[in-house]
């Protein structure tokens, strides 16, 4: 009997703490049903990098965005080949990707003043240029040279050059747009602990409910215990949750995988900036 893939969902955090740590899903997937294995918390930057240089194989959603729009890097004459902006990229320090990117927001209208991937539009996820609230932009500096690093393969943009067989596949994952097709736009997380009220309580059970019982154009059914279904709700910080919807959003793209797609569902995209699955 052939071993089901490890299917990964990651909430990742550009400075993790034991406040606010880095949230790892680990499930499988078969007959149309996701099975929540267990979830780890990583406290650091160091530890994530640990987590990802481990030789088991898995197939991985991570929340954090992949690539930068083309054009902010053609008007920064950034490199356009995706590898070698992002090591130019990670060679900056977060002030120089602040005061670059709010020079180049500065210089635009009220209304445009980021660029945004295609992908972004599509999945209405926050421009992968912004620096706070979310600050996506440094969750692409903390983490993308963590996935380089492990040799991890890359759909759509990078393949390293030693894998013939890929072992371990990274995809942009984004929890807000499976959240959205199940429960709208009703809040159902806060970091914040005055925010953190019965109403977004009520929203994490609805989302659960609509995910276990496979109302989702994924075509999937979220399993899990008792015990796990009550930890995903009593998280308010919503990161446990976040972490699952972007291993649901990974099954799927598995799915994809095992009808014969190489590239898990993830359409023709510009290869510089990458794409979130199952947009």
């Amino acid at each position: 009997m052939t071993a089901l893939p490890l299917l990964v969902g990651c909430d990742f955090s550009s400075s993790p703490s034991p406040r606010k740590p880095i949230v790892i899903a680990l499930g499988h997937a078969s007959g149309g049903r996701v099975q929540l294995q267990g979830l780890l918390r990583l406290h650091t930057l160091a530890a994530f990098a640990d987590w990802l240089q481990q030789p088991h194989a898995w197939v991985g959603g991570f929340d954090l965005p992949f690539g930068l729009p083309r054009e902010l890097v053609a008007h920064l004459c950034w490199p356009t080949d995706w590898l070698a902006c992002m090591q130019h990229y990670a060679a900056l320090s977060r002030s120089d990707i602040r005061s670059t990117f709010k020079a180049f927001c500065d210089a635009r209208p009220v209304g445009g003043k980021f660029a945004h991937r295609a992908t972004d539009t599509l999945a209405g996820s926050s421009p992968s240029m912004k620096w706070v609230n979310p600050p996506v932009a440094y969750m692409l500096h903390a983490g993308m040279p963590l996935l380089i690093d492990a040799g991890v393969t890359l759909p759509r943009l990078h393949t390293p050059a030693a894998t013939a067989t890929p072992t371990r596949v990274a995809l942009e994952a984004y929890p807000g747009l499976l959240a959205r097709e199940l429960i709208g736009n009703t809040s159902y997380k806060s970091d914040d602990k005055a925010k953190q009220t019965p109403e977004r309580l009520i929203a994490r059970k609805q989302l659960l409910q609509t995910l276990e019982m496979g109302q989702t154009r994924l075509d999937l059914r979220l399993k899990l215990t008792h015990a796990q279904h009550d930890t995903l709700v009593d998280d308010a910080s919503g990161d446990s949750l976040d972490a699952v919807l972007c291993m649901v959003q990974t099954a799927w793209a598995q799915t994809q995988h095992e009808a014969g797609d190489p590239n898990f569902g993830l359409p023709e995209c510009d290869p510089l900036e990458g794409w979130i699955v199952s947009a």
